[in-house]
């Protein structure tokens, strides 16, 4: 098959796609009526619906393509399928742009990309967050090599801006081939269950090239790119959904890398106690248990927002507020693979941690790590490179960086779970925390090998050797004695030395030495 009849079957793919998109759940955002009782269209209500009431302003209206020829010269709609807009949120000063499927499937002519790469332009010299609501069919095929500059020209400026302002995709409808790039260039992209799909290559192409048989929902939809693949941050029932849920994002990320995050007056004591830790956390470091319980008891009440639920649940993720302030969680989760650290469990983080300190936003990890997971499957995908792009991360995050070990801390895991060792500032433990290179019943299997054989009762040998190696090694004192813990700490008060600690280092300033920029794990 040539490239020409792969362009063909992707732009029959596309055309399925449209009429799939239609879904109930799309309606809920509408806002059928406006004032002079006209009908909207969706890409209007959902910039309506995503702004502050009466700030929403639009930009370029009356731009129209330049294409003559193909029909075109007879279909010049002002806007060019998409609306480009600036409004506020909680306040402050956001630009979003939504792709109008209605006007020529939402396809990318020059024209419409020249809006958004002004709004990109604007919005980046102006200081102020970005948000894109896709739902475009890819580049429009009457406009040729245009439409596809025009795509070059918006990922410059995703780039532009990574790490400067905040960038959220809504991924609103089917996005395919370059329609997918630059949200994959943001920060965050989040899509909508059963009315969004993103992949580069459609069902029929990988049909004919692959000869594999696949839906539109299991090659790219919300539940494959929330859950299996990692592309998408954020799955939402529907638009109302997805927008509320951008709103409460932008609320815990600042404007600009030159402004703090928003700081919200809690309503909750930074002195509280809680004595439930006691209970939620089994002291059996096999047990395992949901370790959203104990982020849920040490942040302000219900301020914990989730990032990246669905995908790599052996590590939780997200935002909240201690004593008012916005601070990034990163969490192993022992009811998930033990907590272990893999591939997936690394990139996530990884990325996180690299968001936070991009914005200033402290980051406090929980840790409950056995250590990073064995196996063929991990080793041949590379998990050396993916777990040093953890390490990475930790090590070139400036930001303030507490630490709480709430049971284990084993081996490489220990280091890299915001140890002392790559730069956290504040690091505590639980007093029955066990740090080591492994566990007890490990330790002594590879330290005592022959004189268990030579025992009467290997058994009571092996229990007598790992409570002299628990005593030896496994106790918390013995790091705190090192420095490597700046306290031990109870369970019922680790809220409130983290509020207090976290006010001591919240102006930290620290550089890196001058370079053009560090070359990450692969």
């Amino acid at each position: 098959m040539n490239e020409n009849e792969i362009e063909l079957e992707l732009e029959q793919d596309i055309a399925e796609l449209e009429d799939l998109s239609e879904q109930p759940s799309r309606e809920q955002a509408r806002r059928v009526l406006i004032e002079d009782d006209r009908r909207i269209s969706v890409a209007r209500a959902r910039l309506e619906y995503l702004f502050d009431d009466g700030t929403f302003d639009e930009i370029g209206s009356e731009v129209v393509h330049r294409c003559d020829r193909f029909g075109l010269e007879k279909r010049r709609i002002p806007g060019d399928g998409v609306i480009t807009a600036c409004g506020e949120i909680d306040g402050r000063p956001v630009f979003a742009f939504a792709q109008d499927r209605t006007v020529l499937g939402g396809s990318l002519g020059e024209e419409h990309a020249m809006k958004i790469v002004r709004l990109q332009d604007l919005a980046l010299r102006s200081g102020a967050p970005l948000v894109a609501i896709n739902d475009s069919g890819g580049a429009r095929i009457q406009e040729g090599v245009a439409s596809l500059g025009g795509y070059g020209e918006i990922f410059r400026r995703n780039v532009a801006a990574s790490g400067v302002i905040p960038q959220i995709s809504l991924i609103a409808g089917p996005c395919a081939g370059g329609a997918v790039y630059s949200p994959a260039l943001t920060d965050f992209v989040g899509m909508v269950e059963g009315s969004s799909f993103m992949f580069l290559t459609g069902p029929k192409v990988v049909k004919t090239v692959t000869f594999e048989d696949v839906t539109v929902e299991e090659l790219g939809g919300a539940q494959t790119h929330s859950q299996k693949t990692g592309v998408s941050q954020f799955m939402w029932p529907d638009d109302r959904s997805a927008l509320d849920d951008v709103r409460r994002l932008l609320s815990y990320l600042p404007s600009n890398n030159q402004h703090m995050p928003p700081y919200a007056k809690p309503e909750d004591s930074r002195d509280r106690m809680d004595a439930s830790f006691h209970d939620l956390v089994p002291t059996d470091t096999r047990k395992p248990y949901d370790v959203r319980g104990v982020i849920e008891r040490l942040v302000d009440m219900g301020s914990f927002f989730e990032v990246h639920a669905g995908w790599a649940r052996n590590v939780v993720v997200g935002f909240a507020r201690m004593d008012g302030h916005v601070v990034g969680l990163v969490a192993n989760q022992p009811e998930v693979l033990a907590g272990v650290l893999d591939i997936d469990a690394s990139r996530k983080a990884a990325r996180f941690i690299r968001t936070c300190n991009a914005f200033h936003i402290p980051i406090i990890s929980l840790v409950d790590v056995p250590g990073f997971l064995p196996g063929t499957h991990q080793e041949h995908g590379a998990v050396i490179d993916h777990g040093a792009k953890l390490l990475y991360a930790y090590c070139e995050a400036t930001v303030p960086k507490l630490s709480v070990i709430l049971r284990k801390a084993y081996g490489g895991a220990y280091i890299v779970m915001s140890s002392k060792h790559v730069g956290g500032d504040i690091n505590l433990a639980w007093p029955n925390a066990e740090i080591a290179v492994m566990g007890a019943a490990g330790a002594v299997e590879v330290l005592n090998r022959r004189e268990i054989a030579a025992a009467e009762d290997p058994l009571a040998k092996i229990d007598e050797l790992k409570k002299d190696y628990e005593d030896a090694f496994l106790n918390p004192s013995i790091a705190a004695q090192r420095g490597f813990l700046d306290a031990v700490i109870e369970p019922h008060e680790t809220r409130r030395k983290l509020c207090r600690f976290l006010r001591y280092v919240l102006e930290k300033r620290e550089r890196l030495p001058p370079k053009r920029h560090g070359n990450m794990p692969t």
